[in-house]
């Protein structure tokens, strides 16, 4: 850490030891990933912790500044939950240093992650690890609403089944 009178810079270690940071993966970062991050954040705010926790979402192929998918928005609406200020972001080295677990929505996700930022290989698994089974999320983009419902529906059982396992993984804890 630099410090001086004005001012001080932690490392992204020194940070990571602070707060735990998860970041979210999907392709787009307008449906499934928005709507996890959301989802991961409402269920963290019940946490005795809540303050200690930092969740974003990126994409793998995002376009930088894009909005929810609008029916992205309106499920998470329903759920009580509000996207609509999010904007996407594609995933870069500077933004991986800060996280301490990546979790994506497919296997290609993760293998893109491992070969383009192998650094990262062992902080990152698919949202489905998390409650012990290997399996992709669908992508509910240009579907119906129940489409969005339901994976809506699955991202939050995932989250909350997987808690446990998330948050042990964000702080390094061993099993």
């Amino acid at each position: 850490m630099i410090e001086g009178s004005f001012w001080s810079i932690k490392s992204s270690a020194e940070q990571r030891q602070i707060m735990p940071a998860i970041l979210i993966v999907c392709t787009a970062n307008v449906c499934r990933s928005p709507m996890a991050e959301a989802i991961l954040k409402k269920i963290l705010a019940n946490q005795p912790d809540a303050d200690q926790w930092h969740v974003e979402s990126a994409g793998t192929w995002a376009t930088d500044g894009r909005e929810p998918a609008f029916l992205s928005k309106y499920v998470m609406e329903k759920m009580g939950m509000d996207i609509s200020e999010h904007r996407s972001q594609s995933i870069t080295l500077r933004m991986l240093e800060k996280f301490d677990l990546l979790l994506t929505m497919e296997e290609d996700h993760k293998r893109w992650l491992a070969d383009q930022y192998r650094d990262y290989a062992d902080r990152t698994y698919m949202l489905s690890e998390m409650v012990g089974q290997v399996a992709d999320i669908s992508d509910p983009i240009n579907g119906e609403l129940s489409d969005y419902a339901e994976t809506a529906a699955l991202l939050q059982r995932l989250l909350t089944e997987g808690l446990d396992e998330i948050t042990r993984l964000a702080q390094h804890e061993e099993e």
